[in-house]
């Protein structure tokens, strides 16, 4: 995917980093439910046109998809805005929504393929 080798030359990007309590997460709840997590929170997070919180409603930690939101630039409209040109004040349709979540998917797959070559 064209959009995770540029964010990967993101100083700020490239630092997210799926640690082994979001691995072994990931390994109880299974890539179907973590997959599910990623469309409610993309579409009950960044889908809106107006977001009252925007760039603060993604927390830093506490999910893995939260660390991958971040990693992939999918953490809130200005960001999606910048790295994948989807305008702000504008909801997100369904097939934007659906780019948004194989991106943290990707990223989330990589993350494990990378993980458990390392092990």
């Amino acid at each position: 995917m064209d959009i995770l080798d540029r964010l990967a030359k993101s100083k700020f990007r490239s630092k997210f980093k799926l640690k082994p309590k979001d691995i072994e997460y990931i390994n109880n709840k299974g890539l179907d439910k973590i997959y599910s997590h990623a469309c409610d929170f993309i579409r009950e997070r960044v889908s809106p046109a107006d977001i009252p919180n925007d760039g603060k409603q993604t927390p830093m930690h506490g999910h893995p998809v939260f660390i991958a939101q971040h990693a992939t630039a999918t953490c809130c409209r200005g960001c999606i805005e910048k790295w994948h040109k989807f305008p702000k004040g504008v909801v997100l349709d369904e097939k934007q929504q659906q780019y948004l979540v194989s991106v943290i998917m990707e990223w989330i797959n990589q993350q494990l393929k990378n993980y458990r070559g390392n092990i």
